[in-house]
């Protein structure tokens, strides 16, 4: 029961840190984190450590997020499916490529990999499914390794697998996201057909989706086009409307 009550308040931090509520998201990992421990369940613990550790990276505050994946990935490691323990590796293949240490952060995201491939079919628990399929967020989070090292390529493939393994109906709104962040990253590399192209597909699943973080998105794509409709790219231009009305103009 305390596992589950933890569950739910994780939710609440989720909610809240879609919201851009960041501060009213920290509580509730914390009171998750809380409960978690008082449950005695092996690993959940660790897992709200990981998350706390991923908000301080979205937040450009990684300092501590290091210390907190580390001791997460610690407290689970040797007691949880393959599965559940990629997802603890390759959040913390982030926090070392956040801290430049390009080759330990490749390493980590690679095993990370290997145990999604190593996986004998065991039960992954309830709570490490807060994302959906471990495979789609351990290549999203792979994704992240790559961008933070400038490996954009790889960083689109991985995002591009990652929208691929979740069901859209069902995870519409990450989906969404991970489309947009790869829409981004072929950006950088030039390639503004195929971004304008991807982000299209992430506007084909944003239909009734209410989330703050969209609408961002969202209002960065169209900053990103603007040099590209003012050459007069008719892609750019075709999907700025399709923006404007997502946005409701």
């Amino acid at each position: 029961m305390l596992s589950a009550a933890s569950r739910g308040v994780h939710l609440l931090g989720w909610k809240s840190y879609d919201a851009g509520q960041q501060g009213l998201a920290q509580r509730y990992y914390l009171q998750s984190y809380a409960l978690a421990v008082e449950s005695g369940i092996t690993g959940h613990d660790g897992f709200i450590m990981r998350t706390m550790a991923m908000q301080g990276l979205k937040l450009h505050r990684p300092e501590h997020c290091q210390g907190l994946a580390e001791t997460g990935l610690n407290r689970a490691k040797g007691k949880v499916d393959n599965a559940t323990m990629a997802l603890f590796r390759v959040v913390h293949a982030h926090t070392l490529a956040k801290s430049w240490q390009r080759r330990a952060a490749v390493v980590e995201a690679d095993r990370a990999r290997e145990l999604l491939a190593a996986d004998k079919g065991d039960e992954t628990p309830f709570w490490a499914l807060a994302w959906g399929p471990p495979a789609a967020s351990v290549y999203s989070r792979s994704a992240k390794v790559h961008e933070t090292l400038g490996d954009f390529s790889a960083a689109a493939g991985q995002y591009a697998r990652a929208a691929a393994a979740r069901p859209a109906t069902t995870y519409a709104r990450i989906v969404s996201l991970d489309l947009v962040a790869g829409a981004e990253m072929q950006l950088k590399r030039g390639r503004i057909e195929e971004a304008c192209e991807t982000w299209n597909r992430a506007i084909d699943h944003m239909d009734g989706v209410q989330s703050t973080r969209i609408r961002k998105a969202v209002k960065n794509m169209r900053k990103d086009l603007a040099r590209f409709r003012a050459r007069g790219v008719r892609c750019a231009a075709e999907l700025d409307e399709r923006a404007l009305d997502f946005l409701g103009r």
